[in-house]
Order: structure tokens, then sequence, then C-alpha cells
């Protein structure tokens, strides 16, 4: 008889143990930033943005917009901690490439089309330790200049884990490396204004949309709310 496979939607807090976190940090200051080193012209940008003893806490959601499979890591050196992603459940199936290290870098699986109470759980687990949680909102990549299709999700999920939202902008990013010797991509990550989780959900979503459409220079296709229109006249 065989073991039935873990179901990585639900994690716990003694996960994110200190071995854990030593292995993350020694993965993102050694293999990410040697690895932008050497492929990337980067820069990041307002980390001034994130209260550092809050930081600290782990009681930031991290949320950015999404070009590409390197997100995760660009989130990670600009957030400069330990950040556990949400995560299509397809990485975390048998034979998967990433799954192994997907896994030891404590993302948990979610169904994005039909969300669980194991990922509400898993997140309230995340942000009692020193760890943070990362999003992105967009779901799948979209490496072009428009913000739409935009999941509500992480509103629900950073009111409930009762934790502001950082948004995090990747920027100028000019496309996957070129193995050629002397030749480096470009991509500016940019941190924005920590966003209070007891705004109203269209407030939240629209707040971001525009820090991420001002700092990535992207096309802002939310609405505003009827609660911030006369604000703004």
């Amino acid at each position: 008889m065989t073991d039935k496979p873990r179901n990585f939607n639900r994690r716990y807090a003694k996960e994110y143990n200190w071995f854990r976190t030593i292995f993350y940090m020694a993965f993102l200051y050694i293999v990410v930033y040697g690895f932008y080193l050497i492929f990337y012209n980067y820069k990041i940008i307002g980390r001034e943005n994130i209260p550092a003893k809050k930081a600290k806490s782990g009681k930031y959601i991290y949320v950015a917009n999404h070009v590409s499979i390197f997100d995760p890591p660009m989130v990670a050196m600009a957030a400069n901690c330990p950040v556990a992603f949400m995560a299509k459940k397809e990485l975390f199936e048998p034979g998967e490439k990433l799954s192994w290290l997907v896994k030891r870098l404590g993302a948990f699986a979610v169904d994005r089309a039909k969300p669980e109470i194991a990922t509400f759980k898993t997140v309230r687990d995340i942000v009692s330790t020193s760890w943070s949680l990362g999003i992105f909102p967009q779901g799948g990549t979209r490496p072009y200049g428009k913000l739409e299709g935009i999941k509500k999700g992480f509103v629900a999920i950073a009111k409930n884990a009762k934790a502001d939202l950082v948004p995090i902008a990747i920027a100028g990013w000019d496309g996957y490396p070129k193995l050629k010797p002397f030749t480096r991509r470009n991509v500016t990550i940019k941190v924005g204004k920590p966003i209070s989780y007891t705004l109203k959900e269209d407030e939240i979503i629209y707040e971001w949309c525009r820090q991420i459409s001002e700092m990535a220079d992207y096309e802002n296709c939310t609405p505003v709310p009827e609660s911030l229109k006369q604000q703004l006249v």
C-alpha cells in the first residue's frame, strides 16, 4: 500500500521554522542575488516604504503584478525577508520540475477555480510566524502593460489574516535572460506604500491597482470606487 501524496494546500506554522528560514535566506542571497547580478541590470526602489519593525513580524502580504516565472524571487528580494507564496496546485504535482524547490521554499498550493478553507488556515499560520505572504492577484503571467482580470480573493485573505498589503511592481522587465556573455536584461522592482486591510474591498483593489500602474507605467482598468470619487474631485 502506497502513501497518499500530501496535499500542500495546508501548511502549518511549525513548517516555517528556523531551519527553513536559514535555507530560504541562503537561497535568496547566494542563488537569487547571484543570478540577477549575472543576468540582469536590476534596481530595487522603495524599501523605505516598509516599516522595519512590522516587516520583521511577518504581518505583511506582498502583492505584485505578474510578468514571469521569476517574479517570486524578485518579490523576496524587494521584501528582504522570507516570503511564502500562494502557487497554483499544478506546481506541486509529481514530475513537475520546480516541485522540489517550491515545496522547500515554503509555498503552498491553491486551487484558483475553487479556493478552500485550508487556504485561510495556512495563511493565518504563516502570518503568525516571522514569514510574510506573497500573492499575485492577476493569477497567471501577463507580461504586458495592462492591469485587468484581477482576482479579488487576495483582499479576503488579507482581511482574514488582519495583515496589511504591500504593493510590489515589477517594472521595465524586458524578458528572460540571454545566454550570451556580457548581455544583461533590465528590470526595476518598486515597493509601494502599505495598504490597510481595514479599507473596503473595492478601495483596496483600486489602491493596489493605482500604485502598481503608476510604478510600472501600466494601464489601470479598475474603476474608481464610489466611496473615493468625492475625495478625488
